[in-house]
């Protein structure tokens, strides 16, 4: 390993430890470190700006952004008050029944899109609903970061890392769920008991104000009825783009991108109106976190890890799997698991081939990739995208969620989720 090498680990461990200690703001400790990994050295401009592999993930990044300002425009309209008022009477406003429906929307609905785009839409559904019947949100949105990380699994499309498996490893939207939607319906089941175990408990029904809720018409929140209605068509429009990118591959930033400036037109507001709502500090966090972990990239780091892996189990094709959904359960919660299975894909690409016409045995090394990294995205803060944009969305209406009681809770959901696939894999396919 290279002296530049070693800076840059040294580097993103101590942005790291300022990131979970919280001594400085998270923004703070990633640019901090994505400059320093500049002035060492470990990484360029095009390399930052233009790779693929090294650099910032883009499509990540304007997904965020036009999902943020849809979300914007359509709160002027009242929907999620509306949401809210439907959400709490179905459960009888009692708070974990809401809590088990939002989890299971959640979940199914990361499957359908993408656990970013459904936490964007779920959040603020959630803060309304807990804000009128004075429930605290964390729990809530805490259990939705990781449902939509759990339901992401079972789609090709319901998790970023599964689109990077899917172009390395030559598999189809059908091959993802006949493989991983079983164990993750599973997964979602364990999980409901886990909320109860870790949340439920704790949770105050408040008899007067679920009363007064219950009695709303929900119709009487939509405050803009038209607007509602433009917007509406566009956001199912956008919604049937992320569902149907196997078939068009157009990029889901692209089409996010598109349905936000066509709710824009449509809207007729002030930029001020829909900027100002922006998660900003999210998207900048983002981009510094890129740049270190890209600079780790192609400073070969995860690269010698990988080929220490390689080393370590060829010709022993259980021991692999196994391998790979703990390592990959274990990365990804230190790192985001999108540039983490940026770098792994090839090397499972070298060790097994694409995925058509492999033996079950062999095949198996991408589903646990798959499992690995979008299961481990839930131990920790920076883990998943999903997280990242919950603590944002948290923040920003005065419900700060730090990232040790983040991590606390998500390494318990990480170990029992990942201990299931163990047996899963060995029992399906060996």
């Amino acid at each position: 390993m290279s002296l530049t090498a070693v800076l840059a680990l040294t580097v993103f461990i101590a942005s790291y430890v300022l990131i979970a200690t919280e001594w400085v703001h998270r923004v703070v400790a990633a640019l901090g470190g994505a400059a320093a990994m500049v002035i060492l050295g470990a990484v360029r401009g095009e390399q930052m700006f233009f790779s693929a592999e090294t650099g910032i993930d883009w499509n990540v990044i304007f997904l965020l952004f036009g999902m943020m300002v849809i979300v914007a425009l359509l709160r002027r309209t009242g929907v999620f008050e509306f949401l809210a008022i439907w959400a709490a009477q179905r459960s009888g406003a009692r708070p974990f029944r809401m809590m088990v429906l939002l989890v299971v929307i959640t979940a199914l609905a990361s499957a359908l899109l993408d656990n970013v785009t459904t936490v964007l839409l779920i959040a603020p559904v959630t803060l309304l609903v807990c804000e009128r019947l004075r429930l605290p949100p964390v729990p809530f949105l805490l259990a939705e970061a990781m449902a939509s990380n759990i339901g992401g699994t079972a789609t090709l499309i319901g998790d970023p890392p599964n689109i990077i498996i899917a172009s390395r490893a030559q598999l189809d939207f059908n091959a993802f769920l006949v493989h991983l939607a079983p164990i993750v319906v599973v997964l979602v089941a364990v999980f409901l008991g886990l909320c109860w175990l870790l949340w439920g408990r704790t949770l105050r029904y408040d008899a007067e104000r679920a009363s007064r809720l219950l009695k709303l018409r929900g119709r009487d929140a939509i405050t803009e009825p038209r607007l509602l209605l433009k917007l509406g068509v566009i956001v199912v429009a956008v919604l049937a783009g992320f569902v149907t990118h196997p078939l068009h591959h157009i990029e889901p930033s692209l089409i996010a991108l598109l349905g936000a400036g066509a709710c824009i037109l449509v809207s007729r507001v002030p930029a001020r109106a829909y900027l100002e709502e922006v998660e900003w500090e999210t998207l900048v966090f983002f981009a510094g976190l890129f740049v270190m972990v890209g600079a780790l990239v192609h400073q070969g780091i995860i690269g010698e890890l990988a080929a220490f892996l390689k080393s370590v189990v060829a010709g022993q094709a259980l021991a692999a799997t196994q391998l790979v959904l703990l390592g990959s359960a274990v990365l990804s919660g230190l790192v985001d698991n999108i540039p983490y299975v940026a770098t792994m894909s090839p090397l499972v690409y070298d060790l097994v081939g694409p995925a058509p016409g492999l033996a079950p045995a062999q095949q198996s090394m991408w589903w646990a990739l798959a499992l690995g990294a979008d299961l481990g995205g839930n131990a920790t803060a920076i883990g998943a995208s999903a997280n990242v944009v919950i603590l944002g969305v948290a923040k920003r209406n005065g419900h700060p969620i730090s990232f040790w009681t983040f991590t606390k809770y998500g390494l318990i959901v990480t170990v029992v989720t990942v201990a299931l696939c163990v047996p899963y894999l060995w029992l399906r396919y060996f």
